[in-house]
């Protein structure tokens, strides 16, 4: 596993297809982090690659950035772990959004089932 620090907050690579997104406290996600956000993962990544989103953090995300945030067609699977109500919202909304895209996506409740998930979907 590598960390690496960004804008936004943290991606740590767990696999050369396999990464989690820490979005730091605070934080309010543009179209110039997302863009940050890909361009990271389309250097950094094998594709297709999957992405756990670790929902530890309380952010927010402008509409522009909602609509992109997932739009990488590199993208092959994407587990939340979500740890409130409101975790749990903020990613509805977002799928809700992008409701014509369909993604292979699932919420847990903790990092390691959403890593357990993962590893073998």
């Amino acid at each position: 596993m590598k960390g690496y620090k960004l804008s936004f907050g943290e991606i740590i690579i767990h696999r050369n297809n396999l990464a989690e997104i820490i979005i730091g406290e605070g934080v309010i996600m543009c179209e110039l982090k997302v863009d940050e956000l890909h361009d990271f993962l389309l250097t950094n990544l094998a594709a297709p690659f999957k992405l756990l989103v670790n929902k530890k953090c309380s952010y927010s995300y402008t509409f522009e950035a909602q609509k992109n945030i997932v739009c990488l067609k590199e993208i092959e699977a994407i587990a939340f772990a979500v740890y409130s109500p409101s975790a749990l919202m903020s990613i509805e909304t977002i799928m809700n959004v992008n409701k014509r895209d369909v993604w292979n996506t699932k919420m847990f409740r903790s990092q390691e089932a959403a890593l357990l998930w993962l590893n073998h979907c």
